[in-house]
């Protein structure tokens, strides 16, 4: 198993545990994250080697990247698994996966590619590489319909593990949060990169917010000490830790559940945003040539994945130069400032809830199984 980044690390620890319910004699291995490991995965390279942001980035990784994929590659074919299973990631696991299946290996990716929002033309490519397909939403299946993609609909383990309804108060207590003003989760992104290029933004955002609505709290939940140091680098650069905030080492959840309204850089925390029922404003910065590219590609007007789900726009988007404090305050706080539009939208979260809620990781344990057929030991 492979998984890049914190979002397939927690994908990947869910399908983990479900395919060892089935299988207690399952062995796994490849690279993972901290969930991964814990769930049992004999991590060979770190996920973090893999988490990079943009074109840019990645092309700065090239080498690196690329050796470890042809290590990883010479040693599946050496000792070849049952199944490999690409979490995610598909430029790196793609190339892999590929291989591997020329060699009658099967190969399954979890996680659609998003050749619905940009590069419709990977489709080709994952016809070539992949022996079966685990979709996380009921739409992506129609993309590979002419392509000869064997694809299921596994619904999102996130849909599974987070309660259709969540106490916002317990939570708050949990946190140490008292009183009646109001909180802002702050979510830059899992990466070092995305840290590095929200930081900023999201700390003056915070400042215009705290001028904005007395009291108020804030909450900021960082996936390692890493990413964590380099925003507490920027507060320091920004004169800004007199700010009311509370980094959380992990915690997305808990601090989304707490919030009245969330800052979250594009990607899969603004569908957690979304399965909790929270109003959001959705941040996505990457480098000038990677956006120009990015846009060229595009033939749907949305990044976040609550407006993909929706078919349109149910929550504002600040894309690349639209993405400065003053557009991010002021949405923000209209966001709190509105309950009714507020309830509205959770009661429209709490349908695309019910859609993806499909005991995935259990569904998608089945059907890799149902792949390996007489290929297990």
């Amino acid at each position: 198993m492979v998984a890049g980044e914190a979002s397939g690390d927690l994908l990947g620890s869910h399908l983990i545990r479900a395919l060892r319910a089935l299988r207690p004699d399952a062995a796994f291995c490849g690279i993972g994250g901290p969930m991964m490991a814990a769930a049992g995965l004999d991590v060979w390279v770190p996920a973090e080697k893999l988490a990079v942001h943009g074109y840019a980035d990645a092309l700065r990784h090239v080498r690196e990247i690329s050796a470890i994929r042809r290590a990883l590659a010479t040693r599946l074919l050496r000792d070849p698994p049952d199944a490999f299973v690409g979490v995610d990631a598909p430029d790196f696991n793609l190339g892999i996966e590929r291989r591997l299946k020329r060699n009658g290996i099967p190969a399954i990716h979890y996680v659609s590619p998003s050749v619905w929002a940009w590069r419709a033309g990977r489709v080709r490519r994952i016809a070539r590489s992949v022996t079966h397909l685990l979709a996380l939403f009921p739409f992506e299946p129609a993309f590979y319909a002419a392509s000869g993609v064997q694809v299921t609909y596994v619904g999102h383990p996130l849909a599974d593990s987070i309660a259709p309804h969540v106490d916002t108060a317990a939570v708050r207590k949990r946190l140490g949060l008292t009183g009646d003003a109001a909180v802002f989760a702050l979510l830059p992104g899992s990466r070092q990169a995305e840290v590095d290029r929200m930081a900023a933004i999201f700390i003056d955002t915070a400042r215009l917010l705290a001028r904005d609505f007395p009291g108020a709290r804030f909450l900021v939940p960082l996936v390692s000490r890493e990413t964590r140091s380099r925003f507490e680098l920027e507060l320091w650069r920004r004169d800004a830790r007199d700010l009311p905030l509370k980094l959380l080492f992990g915690h997305a959840q808990d601090a989304l559940a707490a919030c009245d309204g969330a800052l979250v850089a594009s990607g899969t925390a603004t569908l957690e945003a979304a399965l909790l029922g929270k109003p959001m404003v959705i941040v996505y910065r990457t480098t000038p040539w990677s956006y120009r590219l990015m846009r060229r590609m595009a033939y749907q007007p949305w990044f976040g994945l609550p407006n993909i789900l929706a078919g349109r726009f149910v929550v504002p988007e600040f894309i690349q130069d639209q993405a400065v404090p003053e557009n991010l305050a002021q949405a923000l706080g209209n966001w709190v400032s509105d309950r009714v539009s507020c309830t509205r939208l959770a009661r429209l979260f709490d349908r695309i809830h019910g859609e993806l809620r499909r005991d995935s990781a259990q569904h998608a344990a089945h059907t890799i199984l149902s792949c390996i057929g007489g290929r297990s030991k």
